[in-house]
C-alpha cells in the first residue's frame, strides 16, 4: 500500500515509517517546508495547500499532527496551538481525502477522550468525560466528520501515554529516578494509561492493513496500571526506590491547577477492546515488559 503520513518525524512518526517500510509499504512524508527527498511532500495545512500529485494512489493518509500538551504550561495562548495544531491539519486532511477518493484516514487522537474514570475500567463505548483534554480530543475527532460523511473509513486512535526507550513521559521521568527522586503523584491511586512504542506502532499498521477497522480505538496495554504501580515498576526496571510522594499541591504549583490535575492527577482507566477484538496481538501486555525493553 501506498500510505502518506503527517506528523512523520515525531516520536510515534519516526518509528512508523520505519515499520510501515519493513512491512514493505511505501510511504509518503507530509513535510512542512520545501520537499527535498522523494519521498516527501509539501504541505500547509494553515493555508490549506499541498503538493500537486501528493495523494495520487495513496491506500491510506495517518495523521500524527499535533503540539504536546505537556511541553508548556497551558495559559490561553498554549490552549490555542493545542487546539489548532490538532484541529486544522485533521479537517484539511479529511477534506482531501474525500476530493482525492483515499479510502481511509487514520488519525491521531487522546486517551484522556474519556476524561477521570475513577476506579472504572471503560472501553471505547464510554462517553465523553468533563475536562479541558476531553473537550480537547472532542474537537480533535470532529475535524474529521468531512471524511467520514464523505464515505471514508476513519479510525480515531486515542492514545494512551507511549513508553519509549527516549523521549516522551518515560524519557522526562527516567533521569528523576536514576537520581533517587522517583515517587508516586498525589495518592497514587489515580490510572496511569500507557503502552510501549513498538505496541502503538504495530497498532497503526494494524488499523491500516485491517479495513474492517473504523471509528474510536483505544491504543493502551491490556493490563490497567495505577500511578502507583506505574511509579513502583520504574523504580523496579531502574533499580532504584520509589519512596516519595510528590504532593497534589506541588504539582499544581509547578505546573498550574488545571494542568496538573488533567495531566498527571485524573485519568481513565481503558482497555483495548477493539483491539482485541480484531486478533492484535501485543508485543508488550505487561508494564515490566514495557519498561524493560525501555530501559534496554
Amino acid at each position: 500500500m501506498r500510505v502518506a503520513i503527517a506528523g512523520s518525524s515525531g516520536l510515534i512518526g519516526t518509528s512508523l515509517v520505519a515499520s510501515m517500510r519493513a512491512a514493505g509499504h511505501e510511504v509518503l512524508r507530509l513535510v512542512r517546508r520545501k520537499a527535498a527527498a522523494p519521498d516527501e511532500r509539501s504541505w500547509d495545512p494553515y493555508a490549506g495547500r499541498i503538493d500537486d500529485g501528493t495523494f495520487d494512489g495513496v491506500g491510506a493518509v495517518i495523521n500524527l499532527c499535533g503540539a504536546g500538551i505537556g511541553d508548556k504550561r497551558w495559559d490561553d495562548a498554549r490552549k490555542q496551538v493545542l487546539h489548532d495544531s490538532r484541529v486544522v491539519p485533521a479537517e484539511v486532511l479529511s477534506a482531501a481525502v474525500v476530493e482525492h477518493g483515499v479510502p481511509a484516514l487514520i488519525n491521531a487522537s487522546g486517551a484522556h477522550f474519556y476524561g477521570d474514570t475513577g476506579s472504572r475500567i471503560v472501553d471505547e463505548d464510554a462517553p465523553l468525560g468533563d475536562m479541558y483534554l476531553s473537550r480537547l480530543t472532542r474537537d480533535w475527532e470532529a475535524a474529521t466528520s468531512a471524511a467520514r460523511e464523505g464515505g471514508v473509513r476513519v479510525v480515531l486512535m486515542r492514545t494512551a501515554v507511549v513508553i519509549s526507550p527516549s523521549g516522551g513521559v518515560f524519557g522526562r521521568l527516567k533521569p528523576v529516578f536514576q537520581f533517587f527522586l522517583g515517587g508516586k503523584l498525589g495518592t497514587g491511586e489515580q490510572y496511569f494509561p500507557w503502552i510501549s512504542l513498538d505496541d502503538v506502532v504495530s497498532a497503526y499498521r494494524f488499523v491500516t492493513e485491517h479495513d474492517e477497522i473504523s471509528g474510536p480505538v483505544n491504543v493502551v496495554a491490556p493490563t490497567p496500571a495505577t500511578n502507583a504501580e506505574f511509579t513502583k515498576a520504574v523504580g523496579h526496571a531502574l533499580k532504584r526506590p520509589t519512596p516519595w510522594t510528590v504532593p497534589s499541591f506541588a504539582l499544581k504549583t509547578l505546573l498550574g491547577g488545571e494542568m496538573a490535575h488533567e495531566l498527571l492527577l485524573a485519568a481513565p482507566g481503558l482497555t483495548p477492546k477493539v483491539l482485541e477484538s480484531h486478533g492484535f496481538t501485543f508485543m508488550h501486555p505487561s508494564l515490566p515488559s514495557a519498561l524493560t525493553a525501555a530501559v534496554a
